[in-house]
């Protein structure tokens, strides 16, 4: 193997395999450096892609040609669109996966994929020179030269798993961990902090009894990932759903000494919105029941997955609580559950290009930014591998906007303000969430990602194609139209105002669906489902939209503001907390300063009034 390469991608997990894709679909030559090649892509938690915020997420790594949606399509047993009642804009795409399928289809893709190579080994430093990364040190005592690094390690640095009083130093269940990272990030001035998350027991789905169990069926029509999926092929299987019980509290209860997490063993903070089976039961006292989602993990695979029931109990208390639940009376556990509390980087050190400040051309992706979720990582690990090639070839970073994409909300967030918890993405961390859709996601991004050599020729023929469709169907809806009077005899109740309306005004109504355009004008009846469902939701949300404008307007005049080379120890008028959070952010523009925590209204007025008067003359 060739000892040089232009980027090196640390980790085989969702961020680092994104991170290589990217960066070998750039052209850089890329080195995938992982412990075990047989780990790559594995679904170290839950078997699912997607959800509510993370969907969109899912949709945004497709459209700029990343690997997961296509992978997830290849793996996913059951797909269901979450949120379906309410608006499209806060609807998320979510698929159970066949475990197995999902890592075997992640390493095909990977293998097919120019430019990248795989490799074994475990990275221990990095060398460095005068504050550039010039190389890889292998604990074995290998080398390799890069122009740029991305770490991708996940829950590996100085991992450890809890389970009751056992402790066991691992990046997850068999898989030893990365110490020697840890201590070359400490030595280099690197913030490092604690985080923990968890996992709930594995349970032999042939011990448990689904009669009398909620079934949890998947959409009739599975809706795929990628718009290069044309179907779901995979046979479709059902979820289902039992409750904790009283009798399993108290079992809980009882034995919460003896967990890890209440125990004292465990200092990092674990994520809120995804808590352990105890924290569930000392939080919400008042409830006597919760629901825990038994979820497949794949077709010829008969292990459960009981998605809701986390913990770091001792093995014993967990069979004991697991059994008083309904259905599971005589379950066997396979695997128990465990807490793992790992290392993370403070992400306010890093570039919007998720390049750190202390190190040129080392980059940062997923968990070890503090963030939870493998959506979370593989769009970092998208940007971060994307702007790895650019660097080694010598060319500035990009930055994803938080008006264009839920990955620049995330990355954003991230770099501006930290985190105290595991970071997960939700649709109301996006201010501009009406345009940024999980199903317009190609056409908000695929366009740039071309521009950015990211986008392969049978994605760009396929986006160009839809885009295409698009116009013509739009030009279409806003040529044809109906009077109040023609629309009432159509069974459409409109104001009787003597306005004539185009179709696409028509479909703004609440009342009015694509069905009922095409009971009128017989030939839209061949417009494509997805085309049909993106074009209802364009007019259902065009009034809003346009009142939005004006907001997007501002925000990207605030954008343009430029705030380089600032010394804000020297600036008048800014509190000394402001100058220090100031300078630590380097926030870049007038935008991204507003989100910085505390910052006042007389304070942005100053760093307005600074900019301009440094804007350089037309």
């Amino acid at each position: 193997m060739k000892q040089t390469w232009d980027v090196i991608v640390i980790g085989g997990g969702h961020a680092g395999c994104e991170a290589a894709a990217a960066a070998a679909r750039f052209g850089a030559a890329t080195l995938l450096l992982t412990q075990k090649a047989g780990t790559i892509g594995a679904m170290s938690c839950n078997p699912a892609i997607g959800g509510l915020g993370k969907g969109h997420l899912v949709r945004e790594i497709d459209a700029l040609d990343g690997l997961m949606a296509r992978v997830a399509d290849e793996a996913g047993i059951q797909f269901r669109v979450l949120n379906r009642r309410k608006g499209p804009a806060v609807r998320g795409p979510r698929a159970q996966m066949d475990r197995k399928r999902y890592a075997a289809a992640m390493r095909t893709a990977l293998d097919a994929t120019r430019h990248l190579a795989i490799a074994e080994g475990e990275a221990a430093a990095f060398e460095v020179s005068q504050g550039w990364i010039l190389g890889v040190r292998l604990a074995d005592g290998r080398a390799f030269r890069c122009g740029a690094v991305v770490v991708a390690t996940g829950t590996f640095l100085r991992g450890m798993i809890h389970i009751g009083a056992e402790r066991v130093p691992a990046g997850r269940v068999g898989d030893a961990p990365a110490n020697e990272l840890s201590a070359f990030f400490e030595a280099h001035g690197f913030e490092l902090g604690r985080l923990k998350t968890g996992t709930p027991p594995r349970l032999d789905g042939r011990t448990v009894d689904f009669v009398g169990l909620e079934r949890q069926e998947g959409d009739c029509e599975p809706e795929p990932f990628s718009i290069l999926t044309d179907r779901i092929v995979n046979p479709q299987v059902a979820c289902h759903i039992t409750r904790t019980t009283p009798e399993g509290h108290a079992v809980v209860r009882a034995n919460l000494a003896r967990s890890a997490l209440y125990g004292g063993a465990i200092s990092g903070r674990g994520p809120r919105y995804c808590p352990s089976i105890e924290d569930k039961i000392v939080r919400f006292a008042d409830r006597d029941s919760h629901q825990i989602f038994l979820e497949p993990e794949g077709l010829d695979d008969p292990t459960i997955y009981p998605n809701g029931v986390s913990t770091s109990l001792p093995v014993d208390a967990q069979e004991a609580f697991i059994r008083t639940c309904p259905g599971l009376e005589n379950v066997r556990i396979i695997r128990p559950g465990y807490a793992i509390e790992y290392d993370y980087l403070d992400p306010r050190g890093l570039s919007a290009s998720l390049e750190t400040r202390a190190v040129a051309g080392l980059f940062l992706a997923g968990q070890v930014n503090g963030t939870t979720g493998y959506e979370e990582a593989a769009a970092q690990g998208l940007v971060a591998g994307l702007n790895a090639a650019r660097r080694a070839a010598g060319l500035e970073g990009v930055v994803f906007d938080r008006s264009e994409a839920y990955l620049g909300v995330m990355i954003d967030d991230l770099t501006l303000r930290g985190v105290t918890e595991p970071y997960r993405m939700f649709t109301s961390r996006a201010e501009f969430r009406l345009s940024l859709r999980a199903d317009n996601a190609d056409a908000r991004l695929t366009a740039r990602g071309g521009e950015l050599g990211l986008i392969g020729s049978e994605r760009m023929a396929r986006h160009l194609r839809r885009a295409g469709a698009h116009k013509a169907i739009s030009e279409q809806l806003g040529d044809l139209s109906l009077t109040p009077n023609q629309a009432a005899r159509e069974g459409l109740a409109l104001n009787q105002d003597g306005v004539r309306r185009t179709a696409f005004q028509l479909l703004s109504y609440p009342s009015v669906s694509f069905d009922d355009l095409c009971r009128v004008w017989p030939q839209l009846a061949a417009t494509p489902a997805w085309l049909q469902d993106r074009i209802e939701s364009d007019a259902k949300y065009a009034v809003y939209l346009d009142r939005q404008g004006a907001d997007l307007e501002a925000y990207r005049a605030d954008e343009g503001l430029t705030l380089a080379h600032i010394d804000y120890a020297a600036l008048p008028g800014l509190s000394r907390e402001l100058q220090q959070k100031l300078t630590a952010a380097r926030p870049g523009s007038l935008a991204r300063a507003s989100r910085i925590e505390g910052m006042t209204p007389a304070a942005l007025t100053l760093l307005a009034a600074h900019a301009r008067r440094a804007r350089p003359a037309a």
